[in-house]
């Protein structure tokens, strides 16, 4: 007869619980120092190595461009073109700046926004004006009436068209940069960027027309097509195409979090996102036929709700990132990977920036300063990624390459903890609530045995409640402490004597926050 308790743990979903039975798995899995590699290289075929994809990318994305220069150029001339390319500019990084502030907790490579806007810029654009100039042009044909056709091919055509050029790059990146697409924020980025690099070639074309018609109708002044036109795009709506196309990012983004058993949800919800993107677009284009206060009724009563609802949700998942940092780190804090005061830290935007800053002030120079404050940048990504990763596990929406992934966190964490940990704590007792202290002194930023600073060093002679100067916490000896250590929490003070199933030649131990360093590396740069 079997055990019920036994079956009641075969039937739990594999997540990192952490207790004492897999402290030895994961302190003995983690690598070594330099022995980052997770993957083997795969050789013998070109179209396999990263470079020639990312050349074959980069040299796609080029011609894209340049055929689209010159079909702009075309249609508004060399004038009409610095005109709308001076003009069209200016909301672009803006629109960039508040994307990337809504991925502040956990920000993305650079690469792919840079991908997305240029996607949006070159690729999208160029398939856009192709195919809306061919449908349009079949229509007219076809139906003889070319004022219908143009009002067909901006309400219905147009939409389809651009939106799906558009999604094309969420979908590129949802597919193969998939550890760097972990939720709504991140389809929000992506879709944002990506609009945002279509809104402003299209600006050039729009602007850079409006200023052509201007010469020739000697126009100029507030009474011109182009201030009209630049009110209008630039002034009343520069969010229109980033608000279609999040909505798209939207869908992915909560694909991404579903669990990977509800395989129909995971393909609805892009479908969805991008029916309400290309609805919402053909409402906005055809806005104009709804009579002479259309465009205004269809502004205030939709497009301003949407987006305040848009940005809403933005800005909800966003902090949504930081309450997974506070729930879910404190497990890995618990067995040794980060310190108690690590977790509350991590999910404080305003302790995240501080910890920076004071990791690259307590360095004697610039260089290295800068070096600390990024090392302590990238253990903040990283551990915005391990609680993330940690749970999406609990939902069922993580692949077989969980422990992995999980492995290769905790190793970057654990090559930057000499930098950020101290950082981190002294940024959580800086940022905590007054009288949460008790009186008690605020740790000195680095101070060894002998009192001389070194820099680098992780809790030597640091922490709330240790004696300065002697590089140990209170009631703790080397290798003794048998109950709990004041600093850290009941039950955590153990040293590698006492700590379960260690793997020599693995990491060092978790130690007691305050205890002795085990090296004193310096961070990389």
């Amino acid at each position: 007869m079997s055990d019920p308790s036994v079956q009641h743990q075969q039937a739990r979903p594999a997540v990192p619980v952490l207790h004492e039975q897999r402290l030895d798995e994961v302190l003995g899995a983690a690598p070594e120092r330099g022995r980052a590699r997770y993957r083997p290289r795969r050789v013998g075929m070109v179209w396999r190595s990263k470079v020639f994809r990312a050349g074959a990318v980069i040299v796609a994305l080029v011609l894209c461009g340049l055929v689209i220069l010159a079909l702009v150029r075309e249609q508004t001339g060399p004038e009409g073109f610095l005109v709308g390319l001076g003009l069209a500019v200016l909301p672009v990084p803006l629109l960039m700046v508040a994307f990337r502030w809504l991925d502040r907790v956990e920000p993305g490579p650079w690469r792919n926004l840079i991908f997305s806007f240029a996607w949006g810029a070159c690729a999208a654009a160029l398939v856009a004006i192709i195919a809306n100039s061919f449908a349009t042009r079949w229509i007219a044909t076809a139906t003889a009436d070319p004022a219908s056709a143009d009002t067909l091919g901006a309400t219905v055509i147009a939409p389809v068209v651009e939106e799906s050029a558009k999604a094309a790059a969420v979908l590129l990146i949802f597919l193969f940069r998939r550890r760097e697409f972990s939720g709504v924020v991140d389809g929000v980025v992506v879709a944002g960027f990506t609009a945002t690099g279509f809104a402003f070639t299209e600006n050039i074309l729009y602007l850079g027309n409006a200023f052509g018609e201007d010469q020739l109708s000697g126009s100029s002044g507030f009474a011109s097509v182009t201030a009209g036109t630049f009110f209008v795009r630039i002034v009343m709506s520069p969010f229109a195409h980033p608000l279609f196309t999040v909505l798209t990012g939207l869908g992915f983004g909560f694909a991404a979090v579903s669990a990977r058993r509800h395989r129909a949800r995971r393909i609805a919800l892009p479908l969805l996102g991008l029916l309400l993107a290309m609805g919402l677009h053909a409402l906005w284009n055809g806005s104009s036929s709804f009579g002479p206060y259309g465009f205004y009724a269809v502004y205030g009563i939709v497009m301003v709700p949407a987006f305040g609802l848009v940005t809403w949700l933005a800005i909800w998942s966003r902090q949504r990132e930081l309450r997974t940092l506070a729930a879910e780190l404190p497990a890995y804090a618990a067995a040794g990977w980060l310190t108690p005061a690590e977790p509350s830290a991590l999910s404080s935007m305003r302790a995240r920036g501080m910890a920076r800053d004071l990791a690259r002030h307590w360095q004697p120079d610039r260089t290295r300063g800068r070096a600390a404050a990024r090392a302590v940048a990238e253990y903040e990504s990283f551990a915005t990624s391990l609680a993330g990763l940690r749970r999406r596990a609990r939902h069922g929406a993580v692949g077989p390459d969980f422990g992995a992934r999980e492995r290769e966190l905790l190793h970057h964490l654990w090559q930057r903890r000499e930098v950020a940990a101290p950082a981190l704590a002294h940024a959580a007792l800086l940022t905590a609530r007054p009288g949460a202290h008790h009186g008690r002194p605020l740790p000195t930023p680095y101070g060894t045995a002998d009192g001389h600073a070194n820099g680098y060093a992780y809790g030597t002679g640091y922490g709330p409640w240790h004696t300065p100067g002697n590089g140990q916490t209170q009631g703790q000896t080397h290798g003794q402490t048998h109950g709990p250590a004041p600093g850290y929490g009941p039950g955590y003070g153990h040293t590698q004597e006492h700590t379960p199933g260690y793997a020599p030649g693995a990491y060092p131990p978790p130690q007691p926050y305050g205890s002795a360093p085990h090296s004193h590396r310096r961070p990389p740069s």
